[in-house]
């Protein structure tokens, strides 16, 4: 009982301390998503529509590469479950065979394996490959950013597909959201780091922008795959490391290394994955089939945040029991790490037209669904969280 009042205290402190948009979260995106993707399948997986698109549509085989190890749970089976929707959509007309990293390719390079047409999609993030186009970070999470479900609203109905779509036409690739962790977790390590100094000279693994704004305060920047962690942390290659989620941070047994995990994960509060396809596999499909893989990935979008969100309060609980030490970020490095981020984006929006372009639309949408947060979910948020506290 003392453990599980110490995880509440430990979020309602992160209420807090946070500011007002970093903690807003919304579900009415959730609610027009589903209709999307409801509106998509109604027209495709009726059993009348289905026994038809079995009668007179090809039969297709793909491979989906993906950045995500086997056993890494709910991320891999998020890509898993979205080639069952397709194969259960076209009456197994349609079958897409998802691999684990490094089965066809390296976990940071799904999205080149794609665009080159080595593998006909993938199932992978978009932090990967900044590199390529900082305007990208916007097609999956940026820090301080919209939550997952701001980040639904945006895409589907704030102008976001179809700024992606225009993103992505260079690359030959079409991409799709498929998934989202949620809020994640912050940084396990065995170091307490309490002040912006405390950050200077620790080597992380972090990826995405979060790793621009991580190493602007000092830090020595690494990027790996999900399954080179552990093995990182405890040979003592990175002092620090992020991941995901309570449930994957816990099937990496990333609590075997590191005693202390540090929250929220301000970089990634809303990451979003992609289905990413080849384009000029896409143009080769029917029009039936490119609605379906549209609707299974809007499907798989709503569904792998609500398996996170079901399955993380009893992850968290089960580390806390295993001693981990829950601790939150100082106001201190929350305030530096934001001001850094917008100092970020605006130094890449001065100097690059096209990130200008949609980060202004993408800054104006963040501001009003904001202030509409504030006004319904975070209000409500601050007092039931308040409430349930003071009942304990």
């Amino acid at each position: 009982m003392r453990r599980r009042k110490l995880i509440k205290k430990a979020a309602l402190g992160a209420v807090g301390s946070a500011t007002a948009g970093s903690v807003v979260q919304t579900q009415t995106a959730n609610q027009t998503a589903d209709r999307t993707a409801n509106q998509t399948a109604d027209q495709t997986t009726s059993p009348n529509s289905t026994a038809k698109i079995a009668a007179t549509q090809p039969a297709i085989e793909w491979r989906m590469a993906t950045s995500w190890p086997e056993g890494q749970g709910i991320t891999f089976r998020s890509a898993v479950d979205f080639c069952d929707r397709v194969a259960a959509m076209t009456d197994g007309q349609f079958i897409i065979t998802p691999y684990a990293s490094g089965a066809i390719a390296p976990a940071l390079e799904v999205f080149e394996a794609v665009r080159s047409g080595e593998v006909e999609c993938g199932h992978t993030s978009s932090l990967y490959y900044i590199d390529k186009n900082p305007a990208l970070v916007f097609g999956t999470t940026v820090p301080f950013g919209l939550t997952p479900y701001q980040q639904y609203a945006w895409f589907y109905y704030g102008g976001g597909e179809a700024a992606m779509t225009k993103l992505h036409d260079p690359f030959d690739v079409v991409v799709f959201p498929a998934g989202s962790a949620g809020i994640q977790m912050g940084s396990w390590t065995n170091k307490e780091v309490e002040t912006v100094a405390d950050l200077a000279g620790l080597k992380m693994r972090i990826t995405g922008f979060g790793a621009k704004v991580m190493q602007r305060l000092g830090v020595e920047t690494v990027a790996l795959a999900g399954d080179q962690i552990y093995a990182a942390l405890e040979a003592g290659t990175v002092d620090a490391a992020e991941w995901q989620s309570p449930q994957t941070d816990e099937q990496l047994k990333l609590y075997e290394v590191a005693q202390y995990c540090y929250y929220p994960g301000w970089w990634e509060p809303g990451s979003t994955y992609k289905l990413v396809i080849n384009q000029a596999q896409w143009q080769q499909l029917p029009k039936a089939y490119q609605s379906i893989l549209r609707s299974a990935a809007a499907a798989a979008n709503l569904t792998t945040l609500a398996d996170f969100d079901a399955a993380s309060g009893e992850a968290l609980q089960r580390l806390v029991d295993r001693g981990v030490k829950l601790k939150p970020y100082s106001i201190e490095i929350m305030e530096a790490a934001q001001r850094t981020t917008f100092e970020l984006l605006e130094e890449s929006a001065r100097t690059d037209p096209t990130f200008k372009a949609l980060y202004d639309q993408w800054r104006q949408f963040r501001r009003q669904i904001f202030q509409w947060n504030q006004i319904n979910e975070l209000s409500f948020e601050q007092f039931s969280l308040q409430s349930q506290s003071a009942s304990l």
